[in-house]
Formats: structure tokens, sequence, C-alpha cells
């Protein structure tokens, strides 16, 4: 694809993908890669710039990662943020050493005052607040570059050599506490880089459909679609590309939230492709039956599923493609030289074992999962199906606490259907980043109709966190809370009671199980 590519260099950064995140939102194709890359590779891939991440080392240290010093002639401009700054002030000449408290040891939120002739501050206030991680001190900043940002107790939190284009700053501009950040690095990328902004998820859609087309010709494509957001984004993706010579496989295996499996199935109907929906509940109930261990259920419904799929890829006979949803992030954090070699058993289960193909497919391994959803917008795939929360693969029955039966279940489909329709009424699901109903297996006296009850605890969690790593529970309005309780206890059969899980992550898991 010819898109112009900025390319994000890694240094250990925490932050490497956000800032990949970062530049793609602002139109701009990038790619991350290891700051091992061979300066020949990174020459061939004709960046319009480079970014520097951060990174937990001290770049004056033995054995501190250090990129080719010969990136610095390539004549592509350069953004250095936190340990990228560092290392290219102590590759051009400068000193970094350790700071003290008197010398600029900086953490969390800092009121940080900007030169705004510089043309990474262009148009920006000339004073606001950053973030700041850093125990290590510029002592001496490299020939050519002037100082174009300072806080109180540092006078070099920005530098700035205009005249070959490199930039460098203490702070972290891509995390949402640095105000202007994100516009620091789009004045980076179209004032100092010169980007065209020809990064959209329509012409991505439509360079991507050309390139399936070449690749598979006339031969036959196998996809295993779970009903997620990034399987079924792939599906859509293939069904243009190709039509009928793609085969999706649906396994229904009994676990799917209420109306899902018929609302995936509803989805793809606009295609000419070959859907096959396995209806496999009874099969997959009476393997999980009397199995209480969530590890084992895990298991059980990973071996099973396998099991189904090979069951139908029999029947199909030789294909040609076998499709996997792996999107970038998935890519990254498995190491960019082997990410594919990793990836392709562990996205399907195993599934390249069972299945006679020639070759995987990933069509959306360079997107993050922002641009995962918009693409399924651009193929026309329904905001119920885009904007699908994020469901483990076990389904509802990591969610139903202890052994597992179809009318438990069948209750928490109900119970966990009239809570998102409620968190939706009131606007609430822009709020919260996963919300869901778990079924305990607790059981407590309640009186309904002057009547004495003896049914189920259900309980309710929901989540704010930008990452998943760590997340916080939600301050869901207690009127919402209230309607969501009175409605499910009263239209629900066999529960009558309703708590709100109020831990936040860590001590506990977003899932119960």
């Amino acid at each position: 694809m010819s898109h112009q590519t900025v390319i994000v260099l890694d240094f250990g950064g925490q932050y490497n993908q956000l800032i990949a995140r970062r530049v793609r939102e602002c139109g701009v194709y990038c790619e991350v890669k290891p700051y091992t890359t061979p300066l020949e590779q990174l020459r061939a891939m004709e960046p319009i710039g480079f970014i520097f991440t951060g990174g937990p080392n001290s770049v004056y240290e033995a054995g501190a990662p250090k990129a080719d010093p010969a990136i610095f002639e390539l004549g592509v401009p350069v953004l250095g943020i936190c340990y990228g700054c560092q290392f290219m002030a102590h590759t051009l000449g400068g000193q970094v050493t350790e700071a003290h408290e008197d010398t600029a040891r900086e953490y969390g939120k800092t009121e940080t005052y900007y030169d705004t002739a510089c043309k990474l501050f262009k148009g920006l206030p000339e004073r606001g607040i950053s973030w700041m991680s850093h125990g290590d001190y510029m002592a001496k900043v490299p020939e050519g570059f002037a100082l174009t940002a300072h806080s109180d107790a540092c006078p070099n939190v920005a530098i700035a050599d205009e005249k070959r284009g490199f930039y460098g700053v203490q702070y972290h501009p891509e995390v949402n506490h640095t105000e202007h950040g994100v516009d620091m690095i789009r004045n980076f990328l179209y004032e100092v880089c010169g980007a065209k902004g020809d990064w959209t998820m329509g012409d991505y859609k439509e360079s991507s459909i050309k390139a399936i087309r070449e690749k598979v010709g006339g031969g036959k494509v196998l996809l295993a679609l779970s009903g997620g957001v990034d399987s079924s984004v792939a599906a859509a993706l293939l069904a243009e590309a190709v039509g009928s010579q793609l085969t999706c496989v649906f396994v229904d295996h009994g676990l799917m939230r209420k109306n899902e499996g018929d609302e995936v199935e509803a989805a793809f109907s606009k295609w000419d492709i070959h859907f096959v929906r396995v209806d496999a509940e009874a099969r997959f109930l009476e393997k999980l039956s009397g199995v209480t261990e969530p590890e084992h259920k895990r298991k059980i419904i990973g071996e099973e599923f396998i099991r189904v799929f090979e069951e139908e890829a029999k029947k199909i006979g030789r294909v040609d493609y076998l499709v996997q949803g792996t999107i970038y992030p998935d890519v990254i954090e498995s190491g960019a030289g082997d990410a594919a070699v990793i990836k392709s058993h562990h996205n399907v289960g195993g599934l390249p074992d069972y299945v006679d193909f020639k070759e995987i497919i990933e069509p959306l391994r360079l997107l993050f999962k922002d641009e995962v959803r918009q693409l399924g917008r651009e193929l026309g795939l329904p905001e119920y199906l885009v904007m699908r929360q994020p469901f483990p693969g076990p389904g509802l029955a990591i969610r139903v606490i202890g052994d597992l039966t179809k009318e438990k279940l069948d209750t928490l489909r109900d119970a966990d259907a009239i809570y998102r329709e409620e968190i939706a009424a009131a606007g609430e699901d822009k709020n919260i980043n996963q919300y869901f109903a778990v079924l305990t297996n607790t059981r407590s006296v309640g009186v309904m109709g002057d009547g004495r009850t003896y049914d189920y605890t259900l309980a309710l969690r929901a989540v704010t966190t930008s990452d998943f790593m760590t997340a916080d529970w939600a301050r869901i309005p207690y009127d919402v809370l209230d309607k969501i309780s009175t409605r499910i206890v009263n239209e629900v059969k066999g529960i009558n009671r309703i708590v709100y899980d109020i831990t936040s992550k860590p001590p506990a898991t977003i899932e119960w199980e």
C-alpha cells in the first residue's frame, strides 16, 4: 500500500502502541519497529519521520538500547520522547546524567512552558500541563539544539534542531494527561514531516479488497467466525473481496448472549458467501455437564470448538487460504519479527493442525481495535456488531458460576439483556468500557408476592479502562441501577437479589472466572 509512513522505533516503552494509535488518529500510517531493526530495512520503508519511544533504561548505562547512529544521517525528521529524547541527545554529542531532586527529576502532571515559535508547539498555548516520567537529565544539550520548553524544575523539557528536523521532549505527549499532546504530535507530522493525511479506513478497505483479490485469485477461503468484532470484520472484508469463494463456519455453542447468534447470521445475509451455522448447543452442554472449575470449562470449550470446526472443515475439503483475525496489538506484543508465526495457531485455537490449507491470510494485522471497528462500518456491518462488548471466548460459561445448565444460561441471557438495554437507554454505554451480568451460585431468601423465594443472586459488573490491563469500577448512577434491579427481579424468573461489584483491577480481574 502506497501510504506515507512514520516509523515508531520502540525502545521498550510502555506507551509504544499508544504513540502509534495517536499517529494513526492524525490520519498518518505508522508501524512500530524494534530499535534493533537494521538501518537498511528502515530506509527501505521510505519513512517521512521517526518517533523514538520512551523506555525504562538509562542511555548512559552499559547495554542500554541504542539504534544505529546513522539513523540521524538519513535526512528524516525525528521526534524523541522521554528515553527517545535522551538517546538523541546522547548520540548527537550531549550529556545525559542521573537526575536528582534539584536537577529535574520529574514524575506526573507538571506545569510546562512552551516556545510557540517552535514548529512542535505552533498554534498552542504558551503554558500547559505535561505528563513527566523521567529520572535522568540532559546536563548538556547537543550543539545546534535550542531549548523550546521548560518547567520550574527543568530548563530543557523540550529541545529542537529545526534545521535538521530533530525534536525531543522529556514528557509523554501521547497520554491524555498531557494537554494538547496530540496537537504536538500532529504538528510534528504535518508541520515538520509534511504529512498529507492519506491514511483512512475507506482507502484501506479498497486497497485491501484489491490485494486480497489478487492474492486469492480463484482459490477457496475458509474462516472460523466467532461472532466477535475481529473475526466479523475479517469475514466482511473477505466477503466483499471474494464473495462465494468464502466459507464462514460459525460454531454456535449455545454460550452466547441473547439473540447474538441470530444477529451474527443476519449481518452476513447481504453477501453471497457460504455461511455455515453449526447448532452445537446440546453437544457443548453435554461436555460441560457437572463441570464447575473455570479453567476446566475453558479447556473443554476450546477443544470441542476445534472438534466441531474440524468436522465441518472436512466436509468442505481442501481450501487454499485460512483467514485469521490477528490485529496489530497482537503483532506488536508477540514481537514484530516472528508475530505471524506465533499467532498462526493461537488465534484459531490450533486449527491449522486440522485443516488442509496452503496459506494464512491476516487482513487486519496492521490495524488497531478502533480502526477495525471503523473498517467494519465502512464495510456496512451493523453497529451492534461493530461496537460489540468485549466477550470472552468461553462465552457465558464463565459468567455462570459453578455448574452449567440450559436453564441457568437462559436466565443469565435474559438478565444480561435487560442490563445492557438499560445501560444503553441511559447513555451510560458511552462512559463504560465493559459491562455484563454474572449469575452467581449463591442463593438467598427473598419475598415476592407475599411468598418466600429461594433464588439466585445476580452480580452486575461494569468497568472503565483504557487498556484492560487495569480497570476501575464504573460509577453508574443510582437511579439507573435501581431501574435495572427492579426490571430484572420482576421480569426474570429465578433471580431475587442483585449486587453490584465495586472492585477495581487489581486486585480483582474484570471477569469473575
